[in-house]
Parts: structure tokens; C-alpha cells; sequence
């Protein structure tokens, strides 16, 4: 099992398929939060929307610009992606929530596979037996979904769980094409989604989300489910229900870490052998919106 630290979490990159360390942001902080008796007592406060909004409104106002640069440096983040100069965001929270430049993230072309819908690190489960494990956080499909009879659908199906980092590009992506739903809404608290978090048990998956389900020739029915976070409690849905296509953006977060779900139903998603294997042994992997992660059944 990989460990965890204040500092740096182990992941397999990919593209290079090498291991890395991650850099936390924040990390002391949110191992004071899930590993002592105040910090749970501060979680309390923290759970509830009013203080996501409180920090999301300094992080959009001009004078957060400055942090800009600093933010960059300490997360490795690679500018030459962004879609505009770094001078040209007009705050820190603008940035976050930027677009890339064209060609940044080439998409797959095979249509028998299925694309990662956005920049994480993804945990693989081959066969969702009813519930969700990530770490020590567990949840039903029925609580994840907020949908009893909607859960059945998706048990013994594939699942993979993509956790959006601070350094990351935070926009979302359709994974195929298809018939998207409206995005359904479900109400819920702003746990930290880190793995910190998670070790400690954290009832991360059961925070504020929204649900879409995504109609496929290929792959059956897809939810994707749009997961907030603590200190992100704002998910911005800017699709239109209806026919969409592969890699057209669905939406994005406001600042913070966060996750997005696919569940698939049973005997329709063949998840790629190497993610389910570090999955497996506790490691994340390091993907990019756009490549593909499985592969149809059909």
C-alpha cells in the first residue's frame, strides 16, 4: 500500500510511467483536520457552504492576482498549457478555473474506447459490488446516486474515480458520445476529498455533487457524477442536455481539489489492466483528459 504523506503522495504518471511524488497543498493542515480531536471540531465549520463561499470570494477578487505565480511555482504547474498568459488572469480563482490552450490535450481517436474526463489521478474498480470503496471511505451506490432503484443498474459494474488535485486543469469532459440528461443535484456537506482524508474514513463521497446520466451506443449508460469538496462548493454545469460529443467540456469546479465518478453498467466497460493493477496496490495513476482508460465490452 502506497503511503501517505503531509507533503507528498506516490503516483505513477502515465505518460511516462514513472512514479512521482505529488505535491499536497496544504497537507499539515488537513492532517490536522483528520487526525486530531480540534481539527474535527474545526471540520465541523468547514463542512457547511458558507465558508467555501467566504473563501471563493477572496480568491476572485483582483488583489489575489499577486498569488499567482507562487501558486504556479509550488505545484509544478506547467503555464505553457493555459490558454492565456498568466498576467491575464484577472485573480487567482480565474486561473483555476482556466481553459487550455488548443491542442493541449490531444483526445482519443479509437471509438470502442472510453476517454478520462478530465486531468487527475484515478482509482480503478473492476467490479462495484454495491458500493464504492476508495481507502477507508466507503459509500452505496444508492447513497452516491441518492437513487435506490438508479444504484441497481450499476451494480457488478465498473467504476473510476478521478481526484482533481489544486495543480490541476479543472474543467470536466464528456468521456463519448451520447444523449447527456439534465445534471440532478444532491444536496450534501464539503468534506476534503484528499486522500488524507479518505484514510481517515472521511464521508467525502456523500459531499454535494451532481449527477448526469450520459446515454452511449458503445459503453450502455454512463453517471458521471460531479463531486464538490471542501472549500469547493461550487460545481458550474455548461453543457446543454442533449447530443453531445467526446472531449466537449461539460463544466468545471471553483477552487480546490475534487473528484468526478464514472460508474458503467455491468458486463459493458473493460477498465485498462495497468490502472486496475496500481489500483489495486494502493497507487493512483496520473492521466490526462482526453486518453483512454477502457475499452467497450460490445
Amino acid at each position: 500500500m502506497a503511503r501517505v504523506s503531509a507533503r507528498t503522495i506516490p503516483l505513477r504518471d502515465r505518460a511516462s510511467g514513472q512514479l512521482v511524488e505529488e505535491r499536497v497543498f496544504g497537507g499539515d493542515t488537513l492532517e490536522r483536520l483528520y487526525g486530531t480531536a480540534h481539527g474535527r471540531l474545526v471540520r465541523r465549520l468547514l463542512r457547511k457552504r458558507a465558508p467555501s463561499h467566504i473563501y471563493g470570494w477572496f480568491k476572485r477578487r483582483p488583489a489575489s492576482r499577486r498569488e499567482i505565480p507562487e501558486f504556479v511555482a509550488s505545484l509544478g504547474i506547467d503555464a505553457s498549457e493555459a490558454e492565456r498568459p498568466l498576467a491575464a488572469y484577472a485573480s487567482l480563482a480565474d486561473f483555476f478555473e482556466r481553459r487550455l490552450r488548443a491542442g493541449a490535450r490531444p483526445l482519443e481517436t479509437d471509438p470502442v474506447r472510453l476517454s478520462s474526463p478530465c486531468d487527475a489521478r484515478v482509482t480503478a474498480l473492476a467490479d462495484c459490488a454495491g458500493e464504492l470503496e476508495v481507502k477507508s471511505s466507503r459509500v452505496t451506490l444508492g447513497e452516491l446516486l441518492d437513487h435506490a432503484l438508479l444504484a441497481r443498474r450499476f451494480e457488478r459494474g465498473a467504476a473510476l474515480v478521478f481526484r482533481l488535485a489544486p495543480a490541476d486543469y479543472h474543467r470536466f469532459h464528456f468521456p463519448a458520445d451520447g444523449l447527456a440528461g439534465p445534471a440532478r443535484r444532491v444536496a450534501g456537506p464539503l468534506e476534503s476529498v484528499h486522500p488524507i482524508a479518505l484514510a481517515a474514513a472521511a464521508a467525502s463521497f456523500r459531499n454535494q455533487r451532481e449527477i448526469t446520466l450520459l446515454e452511449t451506443d458503445r459503453f450502455g449508460t454512463l453517471a458521471m457524477i460531479e463531486v464538490g469538496a471542501m472549500l469547493v462548493g461550487t460545481i458550474v454545469q455548461t453543457f446543454a442536455p442533449g447530443p453531445v460529443r467526446r472531449g466537449e467540456e461539460k463544466g468545471r469546479f471553483r477552487f480546490g481539489g475534487s473528484t468526478v465518478v464514472l460508474l458503467a453498467e455491468p458486463g459493458r466497460l473493460e477498465v485498462d489492466p495497468d490502472l486496475l493493477a496500481d489500483s489495486h496496490r494502493g497507487v493512483e495513476v496520473l492521466v490526462r483528459m482526453g486518453t483512454g482508460v477502457a475499452r467497450t465490452t460490445r
